[in-house]
């Protein structure tokens, strides 16, 4: 009686032990993963804050023109720090993006596009341009204002394109190409409906969340995403940190 007495007791200090070990370690683990991440932190702002004096000299090379048109997603309620969004802007204009996409979810930035505009010297809405937004620079900025609704109505628009198109072909020819109708044909349906515009180079994701929010997702086959944390807590040593870097990777394209 008195060996099982104390095989159990024996049994429950190492499990006691063990226990508190595991603790320990698992928040020493924290303690270093937080060590870490704020040295992240405060290396990446460091490096911004050279940026923005221009001390790093790799940075002063910047080939924005390989950003044809660039999209910015930001989160809803970011999106109502006008002010920021507009000094954002004065940014990229400055350093030859030409080009933006502005999207949010609820349509707050579609809403505000007035004072925007108004906030712009030289800044046109893709609407006011009267030819197709090209590949190239302009003397002025041409703005496009998306919301989640654009997307889903354009999606629905399209879909019932298709759809139509393919009853008419399986009256007349029978059978269907399966791939193309998915493909092409939604494509072409997209085009018709006005919601095929311009891919995005390099789409920028401001907000607490890592995601494009629900970005028209066929104007996304090729394009670099970025997470560039809060609008409120922006820099521009971080944005031009972004397109560097976007201008050194080499995309290779499937045929």
């Amino acid at each position: 009686m008195d060996f099982r007495d104390g095989a159990h007791k024996f049994s429950w200090c190492i499990v006691t032990i063990g226990d508190l070990w595991l603790r320990l370690l698992w928040h020493f683990l924290q303690i270093i993963v937080s060590a870490w991440y704020s040295i992240v932190v405060v290396v990446n702002l460091l490096e911004s804050y050279f940026i923005s004096l221009g001390v790093l000299e790799k940075y002063k090379s910047l080939h924005s023109e390989k950003v044809q048109y660039l999209a910015i997603v930001i989160e809803s309620e970011e999106a109502r720090q006008i002010s920021e969004l507009v000094k954002l802007l004065k940014w990229l204009d400055s350093i030859g993006v030409k080009n933006v996409c502005l999207y949010d979810m609820n349509g707050v930035l579609k809403k505000s596009k007035e004072t925007i505009l108004q906030n712009l010297k030289n800044a046109k809405s893709i609407q006011e341009v009267s030819q197709v937004v090209t590949h190239h620079a302009h003397d002025h900025m041409t703005l496009e204002f998306l919301s989640y609704v654009d997307g889903k109505e354009a999606v629905a628009k399209a879909a019932n394109l298709v759809f139509v198109e393919n009853l008419k072909q399986h009256c007349l020819a029978g059978e269907l190409d399966a791939q193309r109708s998915l493909e092409s044909h939604l494509n072409e349906a997209l085009q018709i409906v006005g919601s095929k515009g311009p891919e995005p180079d390099l789409l920028l994701v401001y907000g607490p969340v890592r995601s494009h929010l629900g970005f028209p997702a066929w104007r996304l086959r090729y394009t670099e995403i970025v997470h560039m944390g809060s609008l409120k807590f922006m820099t521009y040593g971080s944005l031009i940190k972004a397109i560097y870097n976007f201008t050194r990777v080499h995309q290779n394209y499937g045929k």
